[in-house]
């Protein structure tokens, strides 16, 4: 994994709380990665490194919106109940992968879905997005949270195996939102275009800001920990707001509570990516919480994003969305621009720089893939 830096004491209360829960920290022989079912995959082997039978490739928010069978599903079922539900969230989880044989389900799920079990009042409204019935503003909001518990994960966990057992060979990704995407929401109460509230509490109150940011990071990781226990054989961090931050903000503000939520899973050996769109500038201190792969938005070069991180980690990404309307020689072109420059990089699993725009012609992402996997690993 990627080097932490600058070890705190609240670096070192967060390796106390993942040991309390850890229940000894160790993977179950049964669990994919344990038992050789996922453990030489393509996705898995360039996660850690190595060189793949063939390269690797998914997409974030393949599972849904574009996809027609996704869109049948979930008629008359609102959003956070799909993710609740554990035999339809499998079913969602496993539709891509049967349409496009990509090399990597992604859990599906919500970054809110810890809020929703913790007992937060918070709904997905449509065209709007996650809004809370009460902002989390002051020192005795935060005080008020309840905590996420372990039993109340058992909807994902069982979702988890539902969909592992079907997914054979190929890896599951779990996933969770980064703690400063997640308090974003709850200091604002819904979506934000520049996260003023969370921006002004770093400064203006920032022991509020730093006990919201651990709750997070606890509720996060734990959300995290159930899939990876259940049988993800990865896990990634999404930090969707990371990129309204400065470095600096970044660093003293937000790294301490990502590597909190990392701290919950760590120990467990699994491949941990961090992902985060307009994060150009904070790739290094995206790496320094501690992970083995970082992804990379549309907007920077793989081999400068490289180049940045110094060749320490395999990379994520990134072809950027708004080609995939393009025509096919435009959008070809660009595929391979993209293998190229992921090649300077230790490992490379393709992916696009943001998620699946709902508009998308489902036939070309399947197209995309054909093409990836066409292109000689070597």
């Amino acid at each position: 994994m990627g080097t932490i830096k600058g070890m705190t004491s609240s670096s070192a209360a967060s390796n106390a709380v993942s040991n309390a829960l850890s229940n000894e920290g160790a993977l179950a022989a049964s669990h994919p990665l344990m038992d050789g079912r996922t453990a030489d995959s393509p996705l898995i082997t360039a996660y850690r490194g190595g060189k793949p039978s063939r390269r690797p490739v998914w997409f974030m928010r393949q599972a849904g919106r574009s996809l027609p069978e996704y869109l049948k599903v979930r008629e008359g079922v609102a959003m956070l109940d799909s993710c609740l539900r554990p035999e339809l969230a499998s079913e969602i989880t496993l539709q891509p992968v049967r349409r496009h044989d990509v090399d990597a389900a992604i859990f599906f799920s919500d970054i809110v879905i810890p809020l929703k079990l913790a007992g937060v009042g918070v709904d997905i409204v449509p065209g709007v997005g996650p809004v809370l019935d009460k902002p989390v503003r002051t020192a005795a909001d935060v005080a008020a949270l309840p905590q996420l518990t372990w039993e109340a994960l058992e909807p994902i966990r069982e979702a988890v195996r539902l969909t592992v057992a079907e997914l054979g060979k190929t890896p599951l990704i779990g996933f969770a939102g980064a703690p400063f995407t997640l308090a974003a929401y709850m200091v604002e109460g819904k979506p934000s275009r520049d996260h003023l509230g969370p921006r002004t509490m770093m400064h203006a109150d920032p022991e509020t800001w730093a006990a919201l940011a651990n709750w997070a990071a606890d509720a996060s990781g734990l959300f995290l920990r159930a899939q990876l226990e259940a049988g993800a054989s990865a896990g990634q961090l999404f930090d969707s707001w990371a990129g309204s931050l400065g470095l600096a903000d970044y660093t003293k503000h937000v790294a301490p509570a990502s590597t909190r939520a990392l701290d919950h899973v760590r120990h467990l050996g699994a491949p941990l990516v961090h992902f985060g769109t307009g994060t150009s500038e904070l790739l290094v201190a995206m790496r320094d919480v501690g992970v083995d792969v970082v992804g990379v938005d549309y907007r920077l070069p793989l081999d400068e994003a490289n180049r940045r991180l110094g060749g320490t980690v395999p990379l994520q990404g990134n072809i950027d969305p708004a080609l995939l309307s393009a025509p096919w020689d435009v959008l070809e072109a660009h595929v391979r621009e993209v293998i190229a420059a992921g090649s300077s990089a230790p490992g490379h699993v393709l992916n696009l720089g943001h998620g699946v725009p709902p508009e998308t012609d489902a036939t070309v992402l399947t197209r995309v893939v054909e093409l990836i996997h066409s292109i000689s690993p070597e």
